[in-house]
C-alpha cells in the first residue's frame, strides 16, 4: 500500500514547520542558508525545472561539484517529483556521455569547471534539450546540436519566475526520486534506481539509531554527494532532524579538511581509509589534533577500516570511528559498528532494520561463527534494481535479498568481518588468505601509510600474495624488513612473497583502490622477477 510521501519536502519544508527555520541548514564556500531559505532556493530552482518542461519521472542528470547548486538542484529534482541522477565528476566526457545516454535525461546540470566533459557528453545524448552551467558563461551552443537549449544557472531560475512552485509533487513512497550509477564487479555502469521511502529509511535507521545524529550537530563528508555514503552523509542525516552540512567543492586533504572541521565546529566527521590514513600520517604543523576537538564521532565507509587506523584517529584526536559496510544499491551503510561498542578491524553489527545471511556457494546458509560465505543483506533501502539491467539484476537480486559479493565472517561476538570481495580472496598453497587480514598486519609497521595485497599468479599459475605499500612522510619501506614483519605476525604461509613501495595506490573516484590495476602492474613483464623470494 503506497502512500503520498515528498523526500525533499520531507528534509526541507518539513523541518520549517518544526520550527528550525531560523536555523543553519547548510554551511557552503559563500555563505549560510537557514532552512527557511533552503526551503525557498529549492522551490525556485523546481520552478525552474518545471519552466523548462521537466516533468514527473523523468531523469535530470546532475554533474557538478559539491556546492550549493547541487544540493538545491538534487531536492528540487525531486521535489517535482522528477528523478535525480548525480554523476561523478571524475569521468571524462565521453563517460559522462553514456550516463546521459542511457538514463535518457532531457536535462544536463553542470558546474563550469566541468564545461569540457558536459560538453563532449552531450554530443552523443539523442533525448538532450537542455544543458545548464553555473556561472555567467553558459554552454557553448555550437558543441551542443541543433536540438539542445544552452542555459546558465541564472536562465534556468528566470525560467521559473512565470510559474513557481509551491507545493511538492504528490509523489507516492514507492515513486522512484533518485538514481545512483554503479559500476560495481562488472565494469559496466549501472543506474541503482531508489525511491523516496529509501531516503526516508536510511536517515531513520543508520543516520539516527546508529550514528544517533541530533539537531545541534554538523557535519563534514570527504565522500561527495554523488555517492550513496556522500549523499546520506550531507543531505539525508542532517536534514533529517535540523542539523547542519558544510559542504567542500575542494578535493579532500587533511589540512584542507581539518581547516573546515575547526572553522565550523563539526561534530560528524565523515571520510573512508584512504583519507584516514594520511590524516594520521600527517605532522602537527600540517594537521593540529586540537582541530578536532569538537568532532564526537567519525564515521568510515568504502573499505575496511585497519585496526591501525581506528586506534590512529582514537589516540591522535580522540574520538571513535564507526567503520560499517554499505553500497550503492542499499543507498547507505546496512552493517556498522557502534558507539562504545567498536571491534576493530570488523565491520560491526547489521544496522536495526535490516537482516544479513552468509551463504556457501552452493546457496546454503552459513550458521554459527568462524565459517566464511558470501554476504547477502535484506532491508527497505535496497533498490527497486538496475536501470534495464535484467541480467545482472537476476544475478543480484534473489526476492528480498541482495548479494553484495562481498565475502565475510561472523565473529564470535556477533561482529561481521570482511575478507575481501569474493573476486580478491586469494588461495595461497591450498589455503584461503584475506588480504585485509595482511594488509592490517602491514599497516601495523610504523613506516607504513597505506597497503594493499593482491594476488599474482607464479610461473605455474598458482597465487602469491604480493604488497604494494605506500610509505608515511618522511620514513623508507625496507621490502625485506616488511616481509619479516609480516612473518612474525601471521602465519608463514600468509606473508607477501613480494613488497613493491609506490607513490600512491590507483584509486576510484570513491577512494576504492583499484586492485585489478596493481594485479595488472605485478604481472607485467617488467614485475617478473617479483615472485622470486
Amino acid at each position: 500500500m503506497t502512500e503520498l510521501f515528498n523526500a525533499a519536502e520531507y528534509l526541507t519544508d518539513r523541518r520549517v514547520l518544526a520550527g528550525d527555520g531560523d536555523r543553519v541548514a547548510v554551511h557552503h564556500p559563500r555563505g549560510t542558508l537557514t532552512y527557511t531559505e533552503l526551503a525557498e532556493e529549492v522551490r525556485r530552482v523546481a520552478a525552474g525545472l518545471v519552466g523548462i518542461g521537466v516533468r514527473p519521472e523523468e531523469r535530470v542528470l546532475l554533474c557538478m561539484t559539491d556546492d550549493v547548486e547541487l544540493f538545491t538542484a538534487i531536492l528540487a529534482t525531486m521535489y517535482v517529483g522528477a528523478v535525480a541522477v548525480p554523476s561523478s565528476t571524475m569521468l571524462t566526457g565521453p563517460e559522462l556521455g553514456v550516463l546521459v545516454a542511457d538514463s535518457r535525461a532531457r536535462v544536463l546540470l553542470g558546474s563550469t569547471e566541468f564545461a569540457g566533459a558536459v560538453h563532449a557528453a552531450a554530443a552523443g545524448a539523442p533525448d538532450l534539450r537542455h544543458v545548464v552551467l553555473t556561472g555567467d558563461t553558459g554552454p557553448d551552443p555550437a558543441a551542443l546540436g541543433p536540438n539542445v537549449t544552452p542555459l546558465t544557472w541564472q536562465d534556468l531560475l528566470d525560467a521559473g519566475l512565470g510559474a513557481p512552485v509551491g507545493a511538492p509533487y504528490p509523489t507516492w513512497d514507492e515513486s522512484p526520486a533518485l538514481w545512483l550509477y554503479t559500476s560495481g564487479t562488472t565494469g559496466k555502469p549501472k543506474g541503482a534506481m531508489h525511491r523516496h521511502h529509501d531516503i526516508r529509511v536510511v536517515a531513520e535507521t543508520y543516520g539516527q539509531q546508529v550514528l544517533g545524529i541530533e539537531r545541534d550537530d554538523v557535519c563534514l563528508s570527504v565522500a561527495k554527494l554523488f555517492f550513496a555514503y556522500g549523499i546520506g552523509n550531507s543531505m539525508f542525516f542532517p536534514l533529517s532532524v535540523g542539523a547542519s552540512v558544510v559542504l567542500e567543492p575542494q578535493r579532500p586533504s587533511p589540512a584542507l579538511f581539518s581547516r573546515r572541521v575547526r572553522d565550523h565546529g563539526v561534530t560528524l566527521f565523515f571520510a573512508v581509509p584512504s583519507f584516514w590514513g594520511p590524516l594520521i600520517a600527517a605532522d602537527d604543523e600540517t594537521v593540529d589534533p586540537a582541530s578536532f576537538a569538537t568532532v564526537r564521532r567519525g564515521a568510515s565507509a568504502g573499505e575496511a577500516l585497519p585496526p591501525r587506523m581506528f586506534r590512529g584517529v582514537r589516540d591522535r584526536f580522540g574520538f571513535e570511528v564507526l567503520d560499517g559496510i554499505g553500497s550503492t544499491e542499499a543507498l547507505h551503510i546496512f552493517i556498522s559498528n557502534v558507539p562504545e561498542r567498536v571491534v576493530p578491524g570488523s565491520s560491526g553489527y547489521p544496522v536495526p532494520g535490516y537482516r544479513v545471511e552468509l551463504r556457501r556457494a552452493d546457496g546454503t546458509i552459513v550458521d554459527g561463527s568462524g565459517e566464511s560465505g558470501m554476504l547477502y543483506v535484506a532491508g527497505e533501502s535496497l533498490c527497486t534494481g538496475y536501470w534495464c539491467r535484467t541480467e545482472v539484476n537476476r544475478a543480484v537480486f534473489h526476492g528480498e535479498w541482495m548479494r553484495t559479493g562481498d565475502q565475510y565472517v561472523r565473529n564470535d561476538d556477533g561482529s561481521y568481518t570482511c575478507l575481501g570481495r569474493t573476486d580478491d580472496v586469494l588461495k595461497v598453497g591450498g589455503i584461503w588468505v584475506s588480504p585485509a587480514e595482511v594488509e592490517s598486519r602491514i599497516l601495523e609497521h610504523p613506516a607504513v601509510a597505506e597497503a594493499v595485497v593482491v594476488g599474482v599468479p607464479d610461473e605455474d599459475g598458482l597465487d602469491k600474495p604480493i604488497a604494494y605499500v605506500v610509505a608515511r612522510p618522511g620514513a623508507a619501506v625496507d621490502p625485506d624488513e616488511l616481509v619479516e614483519f609480516c612473518r612474525a605476525g601471521l602465519a608463514a604461509f600468509k606473508r607477501p612473497r613480494a613488497v613493491i613501495a609506490v607513490d600512491e595506490l590507483p584509486k576510484t573516484a570513491t577512494g576504492k583502490v583499484q586492485r585489478y590495476r596493481l594485479r595488472e602492474r605485478a604481472a607485467a613483464p617488467s614485475r617478473s622477477n617479483v615472485l622470486q623470494n
